[in-house]
């Protein structure tokens, strides 16, 4: 993973810069993630790494409609480089850049339970204070939680759950 990082983190600058100048950085944001959504399923991936698929009918396969030519032709270089493999690292890594260039955190609240509409506001007004960013909120229930919620956004983790709280415990009186 760290080798397909390093190879990955050139070309997703290069499709940043590319997508800025452009002033498409959203656009190639979705068509990457598609590409890559598509570049990471088992039977593309072995298709992709197939030495008899020529560049232009694995560069069909991973373009969205309207995609824009600039998005075709790096996508041309990837596959002539073999490097299209990496389209999920590419992806992440271009998305990295795209929500720091935004100035936006991405985070997700895993709750025990569905939050309401106002939690996550507060949620969300709560931490772009404490990052000083525009926030995006993804949320996802895990009922194994029993109460609470956690907080991951991107370094920082806030476990604020009832499980959490019982493992801490735990810990403290194992001690």
């Amino acid at each position: 993973m760290t080798q397909a990082l390093t190879l990955a983190r050139p070309y997703a600058r290069a499709a940043f810069a590319l997508a800025r100048e452009s002033g498409r950085a959203q656009a190639w944001s979705q068509a990457l993630a598609f590409a890559a959504r598509v570049a990471a399923e088992p039977q593309v991936r072995s298709l992709l790494g197939n030495p008899q698929l020529a560049a232009a009918d694995a560069v069909g396969l991973l373009v969205i409609d309207g995609a824009d030519e600039a998005f075709v032709r790096f996508l041309g270089l990837l596959a002539d480089n073999r490097r299209l493999a990496l389209l999920p690292e590419i992806a992440d890594l271009f998305e990295e850049q795209r929500l720091e260039s935004e100035r936006v955190v991405k985070a997700k609240v895993t709750a025990a339970a569905e939050l309401p509409g106002a939690e996550l506001d507060a949620i969300k007004a709560a931490l772009r204070k404490r990052f000083g960013r525009e926030v995006e909120l993804e949320t996802a229930v895990d009922p194994s939680l029993i109460g609470g919620a956690v907080i991951d956004a991107g370094d920082v983790v806030i476990d604020g759950s009832l499980k959490g709280k019982l493992e801490r415990l735990q810990t403290a009186l194992a001690q």
